[in-house]
């Protein structure tokens, strides 16, 4: 296709990068149909636009360069100009373009569904890559987004997703798992419960009491422990001695807070007789039995509740222990501090 020839430009403004000018003499001629006859994407991707009506095209600022062609094919076919809008690529922390073939199933979307992610949590941060709100906001509800969100916001730089291949702390760009953590840990705990019940069934953990007779005891335990969670895989990892019998002990709890104490071996047996005494087993009976075992024995109380939430939980670390009991109930509660001293063997 000839170029025009004079002093004359081709002009169109760009709704994230303003006006553009390109003038005449710095466009070559250019081709627009191959010698078999079949025609290229400029002129493919200009026709299909007039065709289907197109009034906005919306692409990444690698299309900026093939828009002054674009722009010359309107108008010789005499069709009107839609508005352009040029979005900011998205790149690795090296500054190179993201793509599957380059960082594999870490951009792809079922690698989040698959890692425990929120649908919403992850529309959430995939729009903040390369838009913003004049406040930077950047928790949104459904409708405040609807709301917030124009083409005036986009930005002029490039977003970064920062892959983190290999990080042991986080599997992936940090910004977005904190962004889950919020929806996590703040949504009504009925609107994360199907997502926990799909991670149980998932690890055949799942008991359909939990729909039934035990949902009230659910939604409890989900509240309970969902505050030091990050992503739905957690409840049937970090939390998986709330919802069966088969749990892992980490070392780290085991080392620090079971083994390093020997008198443990006799005293789980003595605190699983204790607290099944309880004839009411609330927050307050049982924390009066433990602290008044630590004052029996001249130890500290923190002795025995350190040991306790670690052969009850298998973790080092989580809600108050007093709640922990409660939620995991006295029967289960009783039967692992008694199998516990079998940890020492």
């Amino acid at each position: 296709m000839k170029v025009p020839r004079g002093e004359g430009f081709v002009s169109f403004e760009d709704i994230v990068y303003g006006i553009i000018e390109k003038k005449y003499e710095d466009l070559e001629d250019f081709v627009i149909v191959r010698s078999n006859g079949k025609p290229l994407y400029v002129l493919s991707n200009a026709v299909d636009d007039i065709r289907d009506r197109i009034t906005h095209v919306i692409r990444g600022q690698d299309g900026l360069a093939n828009t002054p062609k674009q722009i010359l094919i309107y108008k010789a076919l005499g069709a009107p100009i839609p508005k352009f809008a040029h979005m900011s690529l998205t790149l690795d922390p090296k500054k190179a373009k993201i793509s599957k073939r380059t960082h594999g199933e870490i951009v792809a979307v079922h690698f989040y569904k698959e890692h425990g992610f929120l649908p919403w949590a992850f529309v959430n941060y995939l729009v903040l890559l390369g838009w913003s709100t004049p406040d930077s906001r950047e928790i949104f509800s459904r409708e405040e987004l609807i709301e917030a969100f124009s083409l005036q916001g986009l930005n002029r730089a490039n977003a970064v997703f920062d892959v983190r291949k290999d990080d042991p702390k986080f599997f992936t760009d940090p910004k977005a798992i904190s962004i889950n953590t919020h929806y996590l840990r703040n949504l009504p705990v009925e609107e994360i419960e199907p997502y926990v019940r799909a991670e149980l069934e998932k690890a055949g953990i799942w008991d359909p009491e939990y729909q039934g007779t035990k949902r009230d005891w659910f939604l409890r335990t989900i509240e309970l422990i969902r505050s030091r969670y990050h992503v739905t895989t957690d409840f049937v990892t970090l939390g998986r001695a709330y919802f069966s019998d088969d749990y892992p002990i980490e070392s780290k709890a085991l080392k620090k807070n079971i083994l390093k104490h020997e008198g443990l071996k006799e005293w789980f047996p003595m605190l699983a007789d204790r607290l099944e005494a309880i004839e009411t087993f609330t927050v307050e009976d049982t924390e009066k039995v433990i602290r008044e075992m630590a004052e029996e024995f001249g130890i500290k109380a923190g002795i025995l509740i350190n040991g306790i939430r670690a052969a009850v939980t298998g973790q080092a670390a989580g809600p108050g222990l007093f709640d922990i009991l409660i939620a995991a109930e006295k029967r289960r509660v009783v039967k692992r501090l008694r199998n516990a001293v079998t940890l020492f063997e």
